[in-house]
């Protein structure tokens, strides 16, 4: 109770109270319709089935309180499915008699406030919040069957074939309909489930009717499962199959603009790659690097022909899902040459690197190494003070371990990168999140000289 707000705490005081007062004026009234002397040698035994059932009531209330209500309240994560057992708990009792009427409705009036304090952001508890509502609205009715002394066919059909129907919807719109939705001969195969499941709802019937004897009219258990049918196999189908269209318009609608969005920026990248003949660049970085073989310029050679070679595989390569880990690891080695002969005129500078050989058949996503490396280089490198980068790869079977490390410099005031992030850092964990989902590890740390990156990726 400690860890309760007050709101909650006054909430349960007064269920509590009104339990209690329930129980009270309803002993008293039982006690007052008999005479009596001759209750006398009933009531023990009354006196506790009245308190056993009084002590399932404030039991439910309480889990509705202090266990479904914080687990529907959850942001971001999906709630524990442990709620649906206090569902089916509530429901049983109601079966058995053991809830009265009254109490009924204060279960079914918490549960939909619960409904209604859920987190409505959060889009994991749907199916949750659903039952929920449904289950108030199903036990409210049932309760208010029996006060209006409705005839016993709406109060049976409450308090039977609805929770049938609630369960049917769960899974439908849930389970079924998700996975049908882009599957051929769809309708089919929603019209087969949907006539098991009111071959089974029957079966669930008989065994209900044959458990809890409330229902010992044989004309009434015959209307009933006439009424099921119709429900289970018409009404509950077409409900949920339009309640899955109408939640999921807008993500429909979503996608149609993604991909309307897409189209143009792939027609505006393929514009603008005609516009840039690769042919005449790699001819023209030719044209230079023999030049510079003419003139004796080696490191000036070197250059041209790594710059080349990693044009190319921008081009060419980089528009891949997947390419060969050797190729992409040979991208890098050129990037971290360049940028050796761009350093090499510094004594102060230490670029160490351990890169193992890529011999064997690994694919992996192209260009998910690179940003961390020319992140480390534009960082990690000043031609004022004393510098670092040291950069290790290697691979285990099918698992590769990346690790850069790189020294840290203090930003003038005017420089415009000061407050600017790592190149491409957000934008590749992103795409490591997408493309190997739970299949790798990114750790990043930093203090104040120094910034270190740990990928571990199963490749």
């Amino acid at each position: 109770m400690k860890n309760l707000n007050e709101s909650t705490k006054i909430e349960l005081w007064i269920a509590t109270a009104l339990i209690v007062i329930i129980f009270i004026f309803s002993t008293i009234q039982a006690v007052s319709i008999h005479n009596f002397p001759a209750s006398i040698p009933y009531q023990p035994n009354y006196w506790l089935n009245t308190l056993f059932r009084y002590i399932i009531v404030a039991t439910c209330y309480f889990l509705l309180a202090l266990f479904v209500k914080p687990e529907l309240k959850k942001k971001d994560t999906r709630p524990s499915n442990a709620i649906f057992f206090v569902y089916i708990l509530i429901q049983v009792c109601v079966f058995a008699n053991l809830i009265d009427h009254y109490l009924l409705i204060l279960l079914s009036v918490k549960m939909i406030a619960n409904y209604f304090s859920r987190d409505m952001e959060n889009k994991k508890n749907q199916l949750h919040s659903d039952v929920t509502v449904l289950l108030a609205i199903s036990m409210f009715l049932q309760a208010c069957s029996v006060l209006l002394n409705n005839p016993i066919v709406f109060r049976a059909a409450f308090s039977f074939i609805l929770p049938i129907a609630i369960a049917n919807y769960a899974i439908l719109v849930f389970a079924v309909i998700p996975n049908l939705i882009h599957k051929k001969y769809r309708i089919l195969k929603f019209i087969g489930y949907s006539l098991l499941t009111t071959i089974l709802s029957l079966g669930i019937l008989v065994l209900l009717f044959s458990i809890f004897d409330s229902i010992n009219n044989g004309n009434v258990i015959e209307l009933l499962m006439g009424i099921n049918p119709p429900i289970q196999l018409f009404l509950v189908p077409i409900f949920a199959w339009n309640i899955y269209k109408s939640r999921n318009r807008k993500n429909i609608e979503e996608i149609a603009t993604l991909k309307t969005e897409l189209g143009k920026s792939d027609a505006t990248l393929n514009f603008l790659k005609s516009q840039i003949n690769p042919h005449f660049l790699f001819n023209a970085l030719n044209t230079l690097y023999g030049t510079a073989l003419q003139e004796n310029a080696e490191r000036t050679s070197e250059g041209i022909q790594k710059l080349g070679d990693m044009m190319r595989f921008m081009l060419q390569e980089n528009l891949e899902d997947k390419i060969s880990l050797s190729r992409d690891v040979e991208y890098l080695k050129n990037y971290i040459d360049l940028q050796k002969l761009r350093t090499s005129v510094s004594t102060d500078i230490t670029i160490e690197t351990q890169i193992e050989e890529q011999l064997n058949e690994l694919q992996i996503a192209p260009m998910l190494l690179i940003p961390f490396v020319e992140n480390a280089f534009k960082h990690g490198i000043s031609l004022q003070y004393p510098s670092h980068i040291k950069i290790t790869l290697q691979n285990s079977s099918d698992t590769l371990y990346f690790d850069v490390y790189n020294s840290i410099h203090l930003k003038s005031i005017n420089d415009p990168e000061k407050f600017k992030s790592g190149i491409g850092l957000q934008n590749v964990k992103q795409r490591l999140a997408l493309l190997y989902p739970e299949k790798h590890e990114l750790i990043i740390r930093e203090n104040a000289k120094e910034f270190f990156i740990h990928l571990t990726l199963q490749l």
